[in-house]
């Protein structure tokens, strides 16, 4: 079968701010015979692509945007591949909903993703974002990440090929991007009743202190050292700060929330007045940790 490909895709359907114009395309990947025909579409084509997870960190022009995106579907859930010393080694698509996995390790009795309950998104954006929260980053278990481009194909690499940092992956010797395909995470063996309650305690803070149900893309901008960009944002009078339907939450002050037909251009009007307060009373330089296409 070609590859399907989608014509006019619209961006707030496809992120979690629900903002964004059309794109030009949407290629649909569902099997490895269909990278081969993403390859061949991708040499064919003058647009950049844009590997689109489940939208949860993007804020997109209201516009339209001249891009390709890419779209991994249908790919295999987590499963247990072996034991490796005292660790369970589980593979999983990186199309696969991250709360899905966290939901899939806990029946199992696998620990060290609870920190994680409560973030949207796929496996491999959260790899591809390092995600991390309550001193959790994904990236501390990742032992290998199956990664394809359009000149090496699919290719296995172990961790000390790849390089993670807050909220940032790259691949050592690999300049330039690359589709995640599939991950592989070192977890840990434990009662499913105790990661139930673990995962339960953190979602639960979460909800207290976050917008978690909100229209939201998660945190605007990245802490700065020693920092909280939040705190930042609360002292420089930001929290609840609102232009047409688009607001700074009321609950936390680094997250951009959607309050109903919101448009993308107020939303980066407000960062731009966040950054600018915080610059002026802090002397500190707010940076962007959502993707602003």
């Amino acid at each position: 079968m070609p590859l399907e490909l989608i014509a006019n895709p619209l961006l707030s359907e496809r992120t979690t701010l629900r903002l964004g114009g059309p794109a030009v395309v949407e290629a649909v990947v569902r099997d490895e015979a269909d990278l081969d025909k993403l390859s061949t579409f991708l040499t064919g084509e003058t647009l950049p692509p844009f590997v689109i997870g489940a939208g949860s960190n993007l804020l997109a022009s209201d516009g339209p945007l001249e891009l390709a995106l890419v779209r991994v579907a249908d790919c295999p859930g987590p499963e247990r591949v072996e034991r490796s010393g005292s660790s369970i080694i589980v593979r999983c698509g990186a199309e696969i909903r991250l709360p899905g996995l966290l939901g899939w390790a806990q029946k199992a009795g696998f620990s060290g993703l609870e920190g994680l309950a409560g973030i949207p998104g796929t496996v491999g954006g959260a790899v591809a974002m390092n995600a991390g929260s309550y001193g959790v980053e994904i990236g501390e278990m990742v032992t290998r990440v199956r990664v394809w481009t359009p000149s090496g194909g699919l290719t296995w690499l172990d961790r000390n090929r790849c390089i993670f940092g807050y909220r940032h992956f790259s691949l050592i010797k690999r300049p330039g991007k690359c589709l995640i395909w599939e991950v592989e995470l070192a977890l840990r063996e434990s009662d499913p009743k105790a990661v139930r309650a673990a995962m339960r305690d953190v979602y639960g803070k979460k909800k207290a202190s976050q917008p978690v149900t909100a229209q939201s893309a998660g945190c605007v901008f990245r802490n700065p050292a020693e920092k909280s960009a939040g705190r930042l944002l609360d002292k420089a009078g930001m929290k609840g700060m609102r232009l047409g339907n688009m607001a700074f939450s009321e609950v936390h002050a680094n997250f951009l929330v959607n309050l109903g037909d919101g448009m993308t251009a107020d939303a980066l009007a407000l960062m731009d007045m966040g950054r600018e307060r915080v610059k002026k009373q802090f002397g500190i330089t707010l940076e962007p940790e959502v993707i602003v296409l």
